[in-house]
């Protein structure tokens, strides 16, 4: 996400605990804001897809999607 649209969620925010939001301020925040979740899932995503859970005897074993690492 690009510097600016951080710096609006950031202004938004600010703006909204001292004086409210207005209804097209609150809707621009709230796309902002799942835009921002959007790019943090997907971020994390490519991290888990290149993690690998290393074994005490040495054998790597790649870290799968929704299932918790069996025991070797």
């Amino acid at each position: 996400m690009e510097k600016e649209k951080i710096e609006r969620i950031n202004f938004l925010a600010r703006k909204q605990r001292e004086s409210g939001l207005t209804d097209e301020e609150k809707a621009e925040q709230a796309a902002l804001r799942e835009e921002y979740i959007l790019g943090f899932r997907a971020s994390i995503r490519g991290i888990m897809d290149n993690t690998y859970i290393q074994y005490p005897d040495g054998t790597k074993k790649k870290v799968q999607r929704g299932k918790p690492p069996t025991k070797h």
